[in-house]
């Protein structure tokens, strides 16, 4: 397949810079295969069942997003994924003149050495300090939030807030799983007064998820793993609800991508813990996810690729150009797509 072929034209003023306020009041896009329709997230409890489970991610995102000087010279250093200990990857601009035994200092008393270069801007550092890293970051870091969110200034407090989910617990991401952003504990509450029940998973989400698709072949493009936690209990949980007739439904394409891992071929789930790398495009058979809450995505990306294969990929583009026509905000703090999975190709 082409990667041009999941190219589409956005305007600049649909992207979001901001989060709806109240956060339930987002708008959703009801994606199925007698068509489309126009409504809010708070209207989820009523389009979902009795007896359905939500699947969320409760990584949280870290300050991952550094500004140092080598010498004299401005590095900044993107973290995406943590390597052996006191190590991470990352992304570093400028990456061209660093080399290994390169120190990029951030503090007078935080600091990194570039032990590894690799391809694209990526090189693997190790702090001066593994066991302070956390208190570093939360000191010298920044948020990092995609860049068409428009901060000439770089992120700001209300940034720590808003790109955090409600469910966020465990450290480790380095970028939100943004569906689960639109999510309050009203809705929540609402939700459960509805007989919907909701379990909870780990993927910390990489940088590596949303890097462009620079070869001309979605063949040719290779994914960065990310590490993901599904417990024995939340897997039992799901095949409970399955063998009851309920209905799975992921929010967001990174639970999406994890119970996918996790599932057996027969669409058992099984517990996981470790690395997935899996890459979802049209023509994948979904085992576990019967429906997707997912925000708009970026054309030419692998999670617009995705949700193509979940909801078919002419569906997806129809439904793409009615929220550009309907004025949807786009990506991150935007507002999201409730997708019913559809099996046939097209």
């Amino acid at each position: 397949m082409r990667v041009d072929e999941f190219d589409f034209d956005l305007p600049r003023q649909l992207i979001a810079d901001r989060p709806a306020e109240p956060r339930e009041a987002a708008r959703l896009l009801e994606v199925a295969a007698d068509g489309l329709v126009d409504r809010h997230i708070a209207d989820l409890p009523g389009r979902l069942r009795s007896g359905d489970l939500l699947v969320v991610n409760d990584t949280r995102v870290i300050p991952a997003r550094l500004h140092g000087k080598r010498g004299l010279a401005g590095i900044e250093i993107m973290l995406h994924q943590p390597a052996e200990a006191g190590r991470w990857r990352a992304f570093a601009r400028p990456a061209k003149k660093l080399k290994p035994g390169d120190v990029v200092r951030f503090a007078d008393d935080f600091a990194a050495t570039i032990v590894a270069k690799g391809e694209a801007g990526e090189v693997e550092v190790a702090f001066d300090d593994p066991a302070g890293l956390a208190a570093q970051l939360q000191r010298h870091g920044e948020i990092p939030l995609p860049p068409y969110i428009d901060r000439p200034d770089g992120p700001d407090e209300r940034d720590r807030t808003d790109y955090q989910t409600v469910f966020a617990k465990y450290d480790g991401a380095v970028a939100a799983p943004t569906a689960g952003l639109h999510f309050t504990p009203p809705l929540l509450d609402a939700l459960a007064a509805r007989g919907i029940d909701t379990v909870r998973l780990t993927l910390h989400v990489g940088a590596g998820t949303f890097l462009p698709v620079k070869s001309d072949t979605v063949e040719g493009h290779v994914m960065h793993a990310e590490r993901g936690v599904l417990t024995a209990e939340v897997a039992d949980r799901i095949n409970a609800v399955r063998a009851a007739g309920g209905r799975i439904v992921s929010v967001g394409t990174t639970s999406l991508r994890l119970l996918e891992s996790a599932a057996a071929e027969d669409g058992t789930m099984r517990p996981f813990d470790g690395s997935t790398a899996i890459f979802i495009t049209p023509g994948y058979r979904f085992r576990a996810v019967d429906l997707l809450v997912t925000n708009f995505h970026l054309p030419r990306s692998t999670l617009f690729m995705l949700v193509c294969a979940f909801a078919g990929t002419e569906r997806m583009k129809q439904a793409y150009s009615h929220a550009i026509s309907a004025g949807y905000r786009f990506y991150s703090y935007g507002d999201a797509c409730l997708l019913h999975r559809s099996d046939k190709d097209d």
